[in-house]
């Protein structure tokens, strides 16, 4: 059986446009003599639809979209997957499914099982769990028909405790040919290979081939790595979609195996793509078409330059230079240095009249109180202001370019450095900056090399450096991790060898700015632990163990 897995990034909500995209899939299924287009999870409306799923009038839609589909389609059978209305009186109102069809007849219906409520996910919000697993007849095959988190249920691949039923096991006792998981697995690093070794773990209960088609595309905050693939009944590559692109990809589940594949040759490059991949879909997705960053001549806003440069092109993007008087030259000279490398447009706007300004106009509230981070979070506000002034007039959208550490305890300005629309890296630790930087630079210097040596600073007051207010970013950026990421506790963090009274006060840094990360930007997920919407922690709250 000849099967294209149909790899391709999709827009929540925008029904006629992923249609087009789904019926060139077809199309192009045909003319490659498959017998079966598998696309992912909600391939129709876009994955994760959130409340739209609400809305009686995008339900209707929905259907509608799908009966034209399903009616007008020819050639290859199709298994796609969508939501539906469910015909029960009892439960939520909405399934999550995967419809199997050929020339206008419904050959039959999935309705997932497992529906994951944790971290980004909130499915229970929405659907009813199916209640069977499905075994659909086709071609003289017996096909096991899965969504994501159904096979997701497999001892030691489980992030937590697992669930009651076991679809894949079910399955395996009814017996199949081949089973096929449509999913919207998100990104995080090193995510793709765990699910190949998954479905390795799979074939080994089930002994049929495994078939898997995964979302790609930026989603807000999620990203969509792609990386479909197949496998046969030995675990072995027959396919694979490359990563982060849209691929579709004619598999014959009786060829013999192939075991080139598709996965990035390092972490720094996965991230990189990563990254490239959701500054271009979450402009284009809501409208925009060019980038303004303000370039200080610091890592984190090199860094994003780049990313932005890679994802939108060097004539869409605008580096801004606001210097004041505690900017160094050498600020000043690399931000121009690597705008000219990048072939991007940049601007420079002082800002040292308008801070004389607003210490002018509050110099009567304030009298002679010296100057402290109130007088340094100006300047942040001032340069935050500037650039939502230019997004205003060119219809740029501002990414910001505070990074994970900084987020994590707080070492940002509310309204300044942290305005914005997409916050690029804000899941992306100072010392993983710090490596993609170097990635970037593999092949030849895009980001002066003075960049990467210099020490951090703010350049909010004289010689300012980050390790000012903060520990080295190799220390904190290692408990950062251990209590963000892995949930730590203090005490477990000094096990690992940390001073308990650092990291007591960097844990109690990131419990105090709560508030500030609740008022950030959407950024881009990389990790298994993601401020946003991954992280739903009160903000006025006092528990503390300590």
């Amino acid at each position: 059986m000849k099967v294209l897995m149909a790899q391709i990034n999709l827009t929540i909500g925008d029904l006629e446009g992923n249609l087009g995209r789904i019926r060139n899939a077809i199309e192009e299924g045909g003319a490659l003599g498959a017998d079966l287009v598998v696309f992912s999870e909600m391939a129709l409306s876009g994955y994760p639809c959130r409340d739209l799923l609400d809305k009686p009038e995008f339900i209707s839609a929905n259907a509608q979209a799908l009966e034209r589909l399903i009616q007008q389609a020819r050639g290859p059978a199709v298994l796609i997957g969508h939501f539906a209305e469910r015909q029960a009186d009892t439960g939520k109102r909405l399934a999550n499914c995967a419809t199997l069809f050929e020339n206008g007849a419904v050959l039959a219906r999935h309705e997932k099982i497992l529906l994951p409520a944790y971290d980004v996910f909130d499915e229970l919000r929405y659907f009813q769990p199916g209640d069977k697993a499905t075994v659909i007849l086709f071609k003289g095959q017996r096909l096991g028909i899965t969504i994501c988190e159904d096979i997701w249920n497999i001892p030691g691949f489980y992030d937590r405790d697992g669930y009651p039923r076991n679809p894949v096991t079910e399955l395996a006792r009814e017996g199949v040919d081949c089973l096929i998981n449509l999913s919207a697995s998100p990104y995080r690093i090193g995510r793709g290979v765990r699910r190949l070794e998954l479905a390795r773990e799979i074939i080994k209960e089930t002994g049929a081939p495994l078939l898997l088609v995964n979302q790609v595309g930026g989603n807000d905050d999620l990203l969509f790595d792609g990386h479909s693939f197949a496998l046969n009944s030995a675990g072995e590559t027959l396919a694979q979609a490359r990563g982060f692109e849209e691929d579709s990809v004619l598999v014959d589940l009786q060829s013999p195996a192939n075991e080139a594949t598709a996965w990035e040759r390092c972490e720094e490059e996965e991230i990189f793509k990563a990254l490239v991949l959701g500054v271009r879909d979450y402009l284009n997705k809501c409208g925009y078409k060019k980038a303004v960053l303000g370039l200080s001549g610091g890592i984190d806003s090199s860094v994003v330059a780049v990313i932005a440069k890679e994802a939108l092109g060097a004539d869409h993007v605008t580096g801004i230079s606001m210097p004041s008087v505690y900017t160094a030259d050498a600020s000043q000279e690399d931000a121009q240095a690597l705008a000219r490398c990048l072939g991007i447009r940049f601007e420079t706007i002082p800002i040292g009249s308008v801070f004389g300004a607003y210490k002018d106009s509050l110099r009567g509230l304030f009298g002679d109180t010296p100057e402290d981070v109130t007088e340094e979070n100006i300047q942040a506000r001032i340069r935050g202001n500037l650039l939502m002034a230019v997004s205003n007039k060119w219809g740029s959208m501002v990414l910001s370019t505070g990074n994970k550490s900084e987020m994590s305890v707080g070492y940002c300005t509310l309204y300044g450095d942290m305005a914005g629309g997409l916050s690029v890296i804000s899941d992306v630790l100072k010392t993983r900056v710090y490596r993609l930087a170097r990635w970037i630079n593999r092949g030849s210097e895009v980001i002066p090399d003075r960049v990467l040596t210099r020490p951090p600073t703010a350049e909010l007051r004289p010689n300012q450096t980050d390790q000012d207010s903060l520990p080295p970013y190799d220390v904190l950026d290692a408990i950062l991790e251990a209590y963000v990421e892995r949930h730590e506790s203090v005490e477990e963090i000094a096990r690992l060898g940390y001073d308990p009274a650092l990291v007591r006060e960097v844990t109690g840094k990131v419990d105090n700015n709560e508030y500030k990360r609740n008022q950030s930007a959407p950024g881009l997920k990389i990790t298994g632990k993601a401020f946003g919407s991954g992280r739903r922690l009160p903000i006025a709250q006092r528990f503390r163990k300590q």
